[in-house]
């Protein structure tokens, strides 16, 4: 028998396997980088059954309007932090501000305005809401100037407006409340009450406000040049400033977005208990920074959408809201908030690197 003709041995190798395996792996990495990009959404529904199976008042018309009353204010202050963290910052000092705003509103309406001769003068309350706004937009100026100009750190800049800004809330009534924000025809600011009490068609004119507010934003951050210029500087300020793009104006500009969200908060929750107190909206900024980070923005910046915020903020209210509902502890509560801020930090980074495992898988 001539070499020709001697039988090959069977070949234990399978080629087709190997791409087939491989197609597999990548169909479920990509069902599962979709299920991490969902997975607000998907917290959210979980929380929604759960609650809801655990208590029958849960799902009712009135909770729920209630607790999305609730979700407004953080919401709120939440979608002025993205814009912050999507330049790769922060801002720890909304809380803050939200309280000073809450004092400077309720002194104008409690108090008036001391004018030099003697005299008081009593703003409407459109006017009061105004000035109101400017303070945060004042505080957001400072705090954008400090990292830009001065380089400051924005941990370190917005931590120390953090107690200047409570400082001086708590020195405009030294220490006490402005107890009584109703108003008087006498002075023609009554009116106070509708942006945190009233409902329109049934739904509280808080929710409508927060809808307004995020409808904005959605629009800024995806349909104009200023939005897209957020997510080039915290995708690469250097990029950026070789793009032409003047990276200081956008920064003061997110934080003095941040700090008018903040403001409008802090007055929501003012009219809301009709009363101005110091420690209006304390420890708040923690929220708001987790309901982004929740929905999805990432701290790094350059990441994240508005929605998605505002998911997260449905997640941390609806959580908070549900828990008191079914009679856990306070204790237990931060424990539970805080773990799930942490899962969403671990879920956020298992999504980064299952996008650049696939990114490298392609290439």
């Amino acid at each position: 028998m001539s070499n020709t003709d001697v039988a090959a041995p069977p070949s234990t190798h399978q080629p087709a396997a190997g791409p087939a395996g491989s197609s597999r792996g990548a169909a479920l990495a990509r069902a599962g980088l979709l299920l991490l990009r969902g997975r607000t959404l998907v917290v959210l529904v979980l929380l929604i059954i759960l609650f809801g199976t655990i208590s029958q008042d849960y799902l009712t018309s009135s909770n729920l309007i209630v607790m999305t009353k609730h979700v407004a204010i953080n919401a709120i202050l939440a979608i002025g932090v993205t814009f912050v963290i999507l330049t790769g910052g922060i801002d720890l000092s909304v809380g803050s501000i939200a309280g000073l705003s809450s004092m400077v509103v309720g002194g104008l309406l409690f108090s008036g305005l001391t004018l030099p001769g003697g005299g008081v003068l009593y703003l409407s309350v459109i006017a009061v809401v105004v000035v109101g706004i400017l303070v945060g937009c004042f505080i957001g100026s400072v705090n954008g100037i400090l990292i830009t100009k001065f380089r400051v750190p924005p941990f370190i800049a917005t931590l120390g407006m953090l107690y200047v800004a409570r400082g001086a809330a708590q020195l405009l009534s030294n220490g006490g409340t402005f107890p009584d924000l109703a108003g008087s025809p006498a002075h023609g600011n009554e009116g106070f009450h509708v942006i945190g009490v009233d409902k329109w068609l049934g739904i509280p004119v808080a929710v409508w406000i927060m809808v307004a507010v995020a409808a904005v934003a959605v629009l800024v951050t995806t349909k104009t040049p200023f939005g897209r210029r957020v997510y080039a500087v915290g995708g690469n300020d250097r990029a950026a400033v070789l793009a032409g793009i003047r990276v200081s104006r956008i920064t003061i500009a997110v934080y003095v977005i941040s700090g008018a969200c903040a403001a409008l908060a802090g007055m929501l929750l003012t009219s809301e208990l009709g009363a101005a107190y110091p420690d209006t909206a304390t420890t708040y900024e923690l929220n708001a920074i987790a309901a982004a980070v929740l929905g999805g923005t990432a701290l790094s910046g350059g990441r994240g959408t508005i929605v998605g915020t505002v998911m997260g903020a449905f997640v941390i209210g609806f959580l908070a809201d549900g828990l008191v509902l079914v009679g856990v502890s306070t204790f237990w509560q931060s424990v539970v908030k805080g773990a799930v801020i942490v899962l969403a930090i671990v879920m956020e980074q298992a999504q980064q690197r299952l996008q650049s495992s696939l990114t490298a898988r392609a290439a």
